[in-house]
């Protein structure tokens, strides 16, 4: 048997400044047939599971491109077509297959192609033919698509946010598909949209029990698989919002049944599950107002995960303002400002211009009087069980007892140890500021005394009734406060609607 393994993708903000071309895929990750020979990183941890798994099972594996961009705005058509046509390119020329593995995201869109992942799937399915098996990967952050359905075998989504469970969904997807590639199963997939747009973490009650409830149904009455897939609220596509996914064993009654059933149930507890976030102000109050260090503010506007810039000022700029010391924040994406600290040396004290740089949601720039207390080149941070690159990193302090984490890689902020190895002390810190959403806190939630999530302005807004679609055809929440009608969410999407 033949196994084909590779990865394209990228999360994509229609809204953000930040073109995806060329280059922010070369500098996330860029392999042409030998990413496995590589240490593994979050975006190629499922292909080295997937080589394991089925070199296991007496596989030959023909691995192929392997590629992904930190989240922006959308990838240039050139680029995206370029790699496409690559990727097509190798699976033909491994032809026969018995399955083809592809880590996707979800929510990718290049100029004039809103559904990639849709795209790249129906152009698999034609180039190998209706019995061989497709499965892709996708993160929780997807648009699930009829496209993405009906043109392949099965798609497995992530189940947690922070992300934790890349290998165990990549586990999930390879044994579904290598058990209907061998005969044992026959897999369908139904689809229900939940015509709803939003941020829902899984970390906390009642998503966290949810999960599990999902969980308890796979491998039970012909049940194979089950993803909630939450959405990307911040692109303006036609299938923007979250949706039930049920892969059942050859009877799509029953998977359709259960998609609504647990679309039902999703959407009950909307109001319950939504993102729980304060405006700047009360945030940095409430920090204050605790007794413990320290307390971790998450600054979500500024996530580069979502397609922000991770250069902006307005929560340092308040809190300067606001003359609050003893304070860690990072990472900062600013080349610039880290250029110059390489220039200047370990020990130097000089003024620096830091942040700003990229557009209006970026705030404007700080010039601040600072040391440079360390300089580490080609750094990584840790995710899961991967590290993932940071480029070369700044560590700068203020008089003021403020404490910067710079750096030229543009990435969220996922571990402590983003600070930790420069020789930052974070349990001594009164506040801890990090630019990320919510993948921080698989990393430091252990050291925090208190999480806060900041509703601050900057690329990834918080209002998610405020956001403009001008793709989507039907109305969602919570702008409007029941899409649905009398019958709640139903299964309209099914892979037996072939093309």
């Amino acid at each position: 048997m033949r196994t084909f393994i590779s990865c394209l993708g990228t999360e994509t903000n229609t809204y953000s400044p930040i073109p995806t071309g060329l280059a922010t895929y070369q500098d996330t990750m860029l392999f042409r047939g030998d990413a496995t020979a590589h240490p593994a990183s979050f975006y190629s941890a499922p292909l080295h599971l997937w080589r394991r798994l089925a070199e296991a099972r007496g596989h030959e594996v023909v691995e192929g491109l392997a590629t992904f961009a930190e989240p922006a705005g959308p990838t240039t058509r050139s680029v995206y077509e370029a790699f496409r046509e690559e990727l097509l390119g190798e699976i033909r020329a491994a032809l026969p297959l018995e399955i083809v593995l592809v880590n996707l995201h979800g929510a990718m869109v290049a100029d004039g192609e809103d559904d990639c992942e849709g795209d790249i799937l129906a152009r698999i399915r034609a180039l190998v033919g209706p019995d061989v098996v497709v499965g892709a990967e996708l993160d929780l952050h997807c648009h699930v698509t009829p496209r993405m359905v009906r043109a392949a075998t099965a798609l497995v989504i992530y189940k947690e946010y922070p992300h934790i469970d890349v290998q165990e969904r990549a586990a999930e997807l390879f044994a579904l598909c290598a058990d209907a590639a061998e005969g044992r199963t026959h897999p369908v997939m139904a689809l229900a949209p939940l015509h709803m747009v939003g941020i829902f973490g899984t970390t906390s009650e009642p998503l966290r029990s949810f999960v599990g409830r999902l969980q308890s149904f796979e491998g039970q009455a012909g049940i194979l698989s089950v993803s909630f897939g939450h959405g990307f609220p911040y692109a303006d596509v036609a299938d923007v919002g979250a949706s039930m996914l049920v892969v059942a064993d050859g009877d799509m009654g029953k998977a359709a049944e259960l998609a609504e059933q647990l679309g039902r149930e999703a959407w009950a507890m909307r109001d319950a599950i939504a993102s729980r976030r304060m405006p700047l102000d009360a945030a940095l109050d409430a920090a204050l107002a605790h007794d413990g260090h320290p307390v971790v503010l998450a600054d979500v506007a500024d996530n580069a995960g979502g397609g922000a810039a991770s250069d902006s000022t307005f929560v340092l700029r308040r809190i300067l303002e606001r003359g609050i010391t003893n304070v860690a924040s990072g990472l900062y994406w600013d080349p610039i400002a880290v250029r110059f600290c390489i220039e200047a040396g370990e020990g130097a004290t000089f003024d620096l211009r830091v942040g700003g740089k990229a557009g209006t949601s970026s705030g404007d720039p700080l010039d601040l009087r600072v040391t440079v207390r360390r300089i580490i080149h080609e750094a990584r941070q840790t995710f899961g069980p991967s590290t993932n690159p940071l480029g070369d990193l700044a560590w700068v302090s203020t008089a003021g007892g403020i404490d910067l984490v710079l750096n030229t890689v543009r990435v969220q902020t996922f571990h402590p140890d983003s600070f930790t190895q420069l020789g930052i002390d974070l349990g001594a810190k009164r506040l801890v500021i990090v630019k990320s959403m919510h993948h921080f806190f698989a990393g430091f939630a252990p050291i925090a005394s208190k999480v806060i999530h900041i509703a601050g302005p900057g690329a990834l807004p918080s209002d998610y009734a405020a956001m403009v679609f001008t793709k989507r055809p039907d109305p969602f929440w919570p702008a409007v406060a029941d899409p649905h009608g009398p019958d709640g969410p139903r299964a309209t999407i099914r892979s037996t609607d072939r093309d």
